[in-house]
């Protein structure tokens, strides 16, 4: 049905409209032109604004949606006439008390895929009930066509094969001497170092934040970095993009997507649902404040905001409007850019019900997971929140994999000499049976040492303590719990002994996460010694201390050839991580033979392991059948050197990983050891494995 709608008194033309469809959501082209619509429940009138150029002050037409245009708790409406690349903005008229104060503010469309206006954009205006029409963000009519999967499938990598690596797309090539500074911290920089990715061997990029972002949102003369304050949850952040392509924002991503998919590489992106930049009750109003604020937060009794986020506010997953928007965009996401998964930030924040009751059953999750786009990827979370919900064993999920942070803990313990760690390292080790509750827990647990909220690990093994001073808190953000240790001095040295300790404790930690039951997650630099000088916090350093190594003259290439290594090793001996395995999962193709694996406990003498509170050294046989030792690790975190007794092996041992031997680590493969005992050296990790088995698997 046409309907008779009245411009403003500014507009300089009346476009003909129609009632329009509410769905999909945000705006789409039709044959007659674009359809746009917007959930708001507590409006009375809904005003769509159209603007000539993204540097307009005022917009050319302002188009008023009346009841006719309304199912629901979406205002939906028509514009014939209207093409790709239409600029445009919403005005909410609310009847409800709490929510019209907001009637004077511009309002970016929640689901709008492209966002313009930056350089109008004041985010003070945005602040307070008066108008801000002059400095606000607008959303940019896009296309919405589906990834081309057939040309670009899906690695598909089954989880107990992945490798993950944690990365910044704008710091990963900010300082790389051999890529175009055009592109420089762009999605079309990073495709240029695929190659690297492929020559470590990591089967999966895991992107901090691509949602777009509020840069300004941090200390004065400090730049948010890290992208955790997120403006739209459709966009990808326009510092990202690179302005002389010629391809469009969307189709840059895409490009990168395609890319890593034609080198079996998998995309996950970490995303920020749980909270937005609009902050506390008196920050900014951007967008989902201005439809319907108790909608998209929560409140309490009194309209304060709750924070669970440490962001200033908490949104409401349990909302059926706030779900139906999340679910939208992860939907865009994988869909129309082929993105591969997904790591939620805080995502136990989004579990919370009214008045931030933890639920059982989070509608969020179960709705994910009975998707048929969203159920078969990648999905990931935090089992944390900043209101001291911490769910890892019971994660209110049946799909979705959390990160691990008792294997981080754990495994800088047991390596930093602590008392009181082997126990414990024998369960991370081990598959974490003791923390997840599920029969193939090694499915479930991320395993990490380090990521880019901390140290990395190069400045775990030498700061004792943060220093953060460079964010300009004095020195009070930042974890204080980190289990760091120097190694004898804090910071560089010139120091040969306390150097060499510190790259062998790097192999060590490499080594134990990679070789081990779970799915390794490693942190961007972390294989070529990346230092951040210290800072565990570095979400507001777009500078060097921020930004990936690639100076030749600083970067260890011998740590990157171990990594290397291990990553091949593991790929090529998956005994080492598929103890115990129940096949259940068809995507993994691996053999019923695993299930004969079995793991025996060591100390130094055979059988016998000790789990005193002094002791520092573990070892364990990874057996077939429980008789027939196929490969055996000793690790000794000790300060002195020790000899461990070893299980038979018919044809000898190879020694393939002793992390107190630099250079290629014994890679030739001629160190066969045929004696019944080793001697491993302070601070070490060796591994062997059957020479029949090394002689076949790694040829």
């Amino acid at each position: 049905m046409e309907l008779s709608l009245t411009s403003s008194e500014d507009a300089r033309t009346v476009s003909r409209t129609f009632e329009g469809k509410p769905y999909p959501i945000g705006s789409c082209i039709t044959n007659r032109g674009v359809n746009f619509s917007v959930a708001a429940p507590f409006a009375e009138r809904v005003e769509v604004l159209l603007y000539g150029n993204q540097k307009d002050l005022e917009p050319y037409e302002v188009i008023s949606m009346i009841k006719g245009n309304k199912s629901g708790d979406y205002w939906h409406i028509e514009i014939s006439g209207l093409v790709l690349g239409t600029i445009y903005c919403f005005r909410v008229f609310n009847k409800k008390e709490s929510s019209c104060k907001y009637h004077q503010k511009v309002l970016l469309d929640p689901a709008s895929r492209e966002i313009t206006g930056w350089d109008n954009y004041r985010k003070e205006k945005a602040i307070g009930i008066k108008s801000n029409i002059e400095s606000c963000l607008k959303g940019v009519v896009t296309e919405r066509e589906e990834f081309d999967f057939i040309r670009h499938p899906r690695p598909t990598h089954s989880w107990l094969k992945s490798i993950i690596y944690e990365l910044h797309v704008g710091g990963f090539t900010k300082s790389s001497s051999d890529i175009n500074s055009s592109i420089k911290g762009t999605f079309i920089g990073l495709i240029e170092k695929i190659p690297y990715f492929k020559s470590l061997g990591v089967t999966t990029l895991e992107l901090l934040p691509i949602f777009v972002f509020d840069k300004n949102d941090a200390p004065i003369g400090k730049e948010n970095f890290w992208g955790y304050s997120p403006i739209n949850w459709f966009s990808p952040h326009n510092d990202y993009i690179c302005s002389n392509s010629k391809f469009s924002p969307r189709d840059q991503v895409r490009k990168f997507v395609e890319a890593c998919h034609d080198n079996d590489l998998e995309v996950i992106i970490d995303v920020v649902y749980n909270h937005t930049a609009e902050g506390d009750e008196n920050g900014p109003t951007l967008s989902w404040r201005g439809f319907g604020e108790d909608i998209y937060y929560h409140l309490n009794n009194t309209g304060r905001y709750q924070d669970v986020t440490g962001c200033g506010n908490t949104i409401a997953a349990n909302n059926p409007l706030t779900r139906h928007l999340i679910i939208e965009s992860m939907r865009c996401w994988a869909r129309e850019i082929g993105i591969d998964g997904f790591r939620f930030d805080l995502g136990i924040s989004l579990s919370r019900g009214k008045g931030l009751k933890p639920l059982d059953y989070p509608p969020l999750f179960e709705e994910i997971e009975s998707d048929p786009i969203l159920s078969g990827l990648k999905l990931i979370s935090e089992p944390w929140d900043c209101g001291g919900l911490y769910k890892l064993s019971d994660f209110p999920a049946s799909k979705i994999r959390t990160w691990n942070g008792h294997f981080r803990d754990d495994l800088r313990r047991f390596w930093k000499g602590d008392r009181n760690s082997t126990w414990n390292l024998k369960d991370r080790l081990s598959g974490n049976k003791d923390l997840y509750k599920t029969e193939n827990a090694k499915e479930f647990s991320i395993n990490f040492i380090t990521s880019h909220d901390g140290f990395t690990l190069l400045d775990l093994l030498s700061f004792s303590n943060k220093n953060n001073l460079a964010n300009g808190e004095n020195n009070r953000d930042g974890d204080n719990h980190n289990n760091s240790w120097n190694n004898g001095i804090d910071g560089p040295t010139t120091n040969k002994s306390i150097k060499d300790i510190r790259k062998r404790q790097q192999r060590n930690l490499l080594a134990s996460l990679i070789l081990t039951q779970g799915i390794p997650m490693i942190l961007m630099g972390d294989e070529v010694g990346r230092s951040q000088g210290g800072n565990n916090n570095t979400w507001c350093q777009n500078n060097s201390l921020g930004w990936m190594l690639w100076d030749s003259q600083k970067i260890d290439n011998d740590l990157f050839n171990f990594v290397k290594k291990l990553i091949k090793l593991r790929q090529n001996i998956p005994e080492l991580y598929m103890q115990n395995y129940k096949k259940n999962d068809s995507k993994n193709s691996l053999s019923e033979e695993f299930e004969n694996l079995t793991i025996k406990w060591h100390g130094i003498k055979l059988g016998k392991p000790d789990w005193s509170s002094w002791s520092h050294t573990i070892s364990y046989s990874i057996e077939k059948d429980n008789n027939e030792a196929l490969i055996w690790i000793g690790l000794n975190a000790y300060s002195k050197n020790m000899i461990f007794e070893l299980p038979k092996a018919n044809t000898g041992w190879g020694k393939i990983i002793d992390t107190s031997i630099t250079g290629n680590q014994g890679s030739d493969q001629s160190g066969i050891h045929s004696l019944p005992k080793i001697e491993i050296k302070n601070s070490s990790l060796v591994v062997l494995i059957k020479r029949e088995l090394m002689l076949t698997r790694l040829n």
